[in-house]
């Protein structure tokens, strides 16, 4: 079955009691059973919830997977996966990452322990340097948030397999539309729902998907025992906006190829981000695990001031100064400021984040209205 095919009706079926064709919002707590323990497989909505049933299992076969375990945002599903270590246990992450992820990492988890090593991963064959006895696993991101750093998924699969080592892959920027790390290897596919699935900037939401049985239970534990679960509304909704995600993913991707060709040309600009770049690092390895390079672009102003990137965002009328990202409406932000604020300056800038660097989230409207968009307000710098 192709994507957009699966992305209409993997998962979903008709509701058995009416024959309706969308999945019904169970707006309900619990579930009447006939004797102590006997039930239609519902007890209680926090464990389980049909809503969320029908969105796991469409997530699971998106991404190729077997299990689809949904939790209440990106960071709650990011908190279960670590929750499967202990104290002592040692995690290498790449270096350039959602500054929300670091602060989990950091300010949270290493109060409990657990240890974290943040390490180029452009090349994977410098990850094996850190690992350890202690090392339990490796955690990707790929496109980078915001630096659109490649890292080759398979390659790190290969290195974790070698060493027993579970490898998770943060695959929001890319969707499942363009990239499945399971496919290549990976162990833990994890998702901001938030973003490119829900796909219309009104829901919070994350999710996990796995193909190991053995590791599937012990997260669909975790996500009961610690409740960090999605209500049955915010479920309609991501089901409802996954079946255009397709659609919208192409056009994401079109729009992005157009206005990052824009920004390279234009002479305010200093540096532009965006893996279809034939000279962005690592683009063969995104050639070879994206179907397409997306909508996300990062950008430097030349002369790297943060009031001439303040002064781009405020004068934009199409691009919505805002938080997130995937939405179908074009979003700018200025992470050294927002997003990537908890990450110190200095680990920032090693990898490039400087102050006047601005992240595009390119929406569905039309390619010549953004480039106008963009034209006024770097005039006005």
């Amino acid at each position: 079955m192709k994507f957009g095919t699966k992305a209409i009706h993997a998962g979903i079926e008709p509701d058995p009691a009416t024959g309706a064709i969308m999945t019904p919002i169970y707006q309900t707590s619990t579930y009447v059973q006939s004797s102590p323990g006997d039930h239609k497989g519902y007890e209680y909505s926090r464990t389980h919830n049909p809503t969320r049933t029908a969105l796991q299992n469409n997530l699971a076969a998106l991404e190729n997977g077997k299990h689809g375990i949904c939790f209440s945002s990106g960071l709650g599903a990011i908190d279960a996966v670590i929750k499967l270590f202990n104290p002592g246990d040692e995690i290498i992450s790449t270096n350039d990452l959602y500054g929300g992820t670091y602060r989990l990492f950091t300010k949270v988890y290493e109060r409990y322990g657990i240890k974290f090593k943040f390490v180029p991963m452009s090349d994977p064959t410098s990850i094996a340097d850190h690992i350890t006895e202690k090392t339990r696993m490796i955690w990707v991101e790929t496109p980078t948030n915001p630096m659109m750093n490649i890292i080759d998924i398979a390659a790190v699969a290969k290195l974790g397999k070698g060493n027993k080592i579970i490898v998770a892959v943060d695959n929001t920027f890319a969707s499942p539309y363009l990239q499945n790390p399971l496919d290549l290897g990976a162990d833990i596919v994890m998702h901001s729902v938030t973003k490119y699935l829900g796909g219309h900037s009104d829901v919070v939401m994350g999710a996990l998907v796995v193909n190991d049985d053995e590791l599937a239970e012990k997260l669909v534990f975790i996500q009961n025992a610690s409740g960090a679960t999605p209500g049955p509304q915010d479920c309609f909704l991501v089901i409802r906006g996954i079946k255009t995600l397709h659609l919208r993913m192409e056009r994401h991707s079109q729009n992005g190829k157009t206005i990052a060709a824009y920004l390279k040309n234009h002479p305010k600009v200093d540096k532009v981000y965006w893996p279809g770049f034939e000279d962005h690092p690592n683009h063969a390895i995104a050639k070879k695990q994206m179907r397409d390079y997306g909508g996300m672009i990062s950008f430097t102003l030349v002369g790297n001031k943060e009031a001439d990137a303040r002064k781009v965002m405020e004068s934009f009328h199409l691009f919505a100064l805002a938080e997130s990202l995937g939405g179908v409406e074009s979003l700018c932000g200025h992470p050294a400021s927002m997003t990537h604020a908890s990450i110190p300056k200095e680990e920032r800038e090693k990898v490039g984040l400087v102050e006047s660097l601005i992240r595009l989230s390119v929406g569905v409207e039309d390619a010549e209205d953004l480039k106008n968009d963009l034209a006024n307000a770097l005039e006005k710098i």
